[in-house]
């Protein structure tokens, strides 16, 4: 109840903050909806040069890019960590988190949350009920609940990603990053991963499983029986990288020496 408490207060400051420049806050929002609507006309301009990329229907790919949007969209809300070891290893901000008695990772999401980003999510399903209604699928009573666990298990996936090349910095403090790099790579997981070889199927599916975010659980909703398996244990690939990440987390704090002179 404590960090419950904890996370609600910083909420209501940061949206203090946040309404004070309101036209920056407007600004932010238009600017995300046009990077999604860019992504959304790339997905039709494909096909409109082929009815099909892989057995996949330009409406199901549709759906696919709506879904990816929630967890990501989640993600990017409370765990926009991409400056993490410019800002708290090499500027040494990360002495200060260390000053207080709640677990640094925490406080990190909670300093660098955007909440504005959530927005991303709204639009994700407003492209998964168009999708949706053009391909004519049913809402079973236990999609809702499907859904939000398969959403659950995309964003710890992404999250433990993240968090744990973020604990590179505690090994390696030098000021370049691969999370740029990262960033690229996860979008192909809005992709299905029949349309890349069998080498980037097994790294997206195993070692950087972007897939869990997008493609896998979205097959379950559209009917794709191969993939059922992948899509039912979104949840265990997103709990066991979030649970590692946390772990190499606390192994890093404890080997950080402070940012010196």
């Amino acid at each position: 109840m404590f960090y419950v408490k904890i996370f609600f207060q910083y909420v209501a400051q940061y949206l203090k903050t946040r309404m004070e420049y309101r036209s920056n806050l407007i600004v932010e929002i238009v600017t995300d909806l046009l990077q999604q609507a860019v992504n959304f006309v790339f997905i039709l301009v494909v096909f409109g040069h082929t009815q099909m990329l892989a057995g996949w229907s330009r409406e199901e790919i549709i759906f696919i890019y709506g879904f990816f949007l929630v967890p990501t969209a989640l993600f990017s809300a409370f765990f926009n960590i991409w400056d993490f070891n410019e800002r708290y290893i090499v500027k040494g901000e990360f002495d200060r988190i260390l000053t207080r008695p709640i677990h640094s990772l925490f406080q990190i999401i909670l300093e660098r949350m955007e909440l504005e980003a959530l927005f991303g999510g709204i639009t994700g399903l407003a492209v998964m009920l168009y999708a949706g209604s053009m391909l004519n699928l049913e809402i079973r009573w236990f999609d809702p609940v499907l859904f939000i666990v398969f959403v659950a298990g995309g964003v710890l996936v992404y999250a433990g990603i993240f968090v744990l090349i973020a604990c590179i910095s505690f090994w390696a403090d030098a000021k370049t990053s691969i999370m740029p790099m990262m960033y690229n790579i996860s979008n192909y997981g809005r992709y299905p991963v029949d349309i890349y070889n069998k080498a980037i199927r097994f790294v997206l599916t195993w070692l950087l499983p972007f897939a869990f975010v997008g493609v896998y659980p979205a097959s379950f909703f559209l009917g794709k029986s191969q993939w059922y398996t992948y899509a039912f244990i979104t949840p265990i690939i997103g709990i066991v990288f979030f649970a590692l990440s946390v772990v190499v987390w606390n192994q890093g704090v404890k080997r950080y020496r402070g940012a010196g002179n």
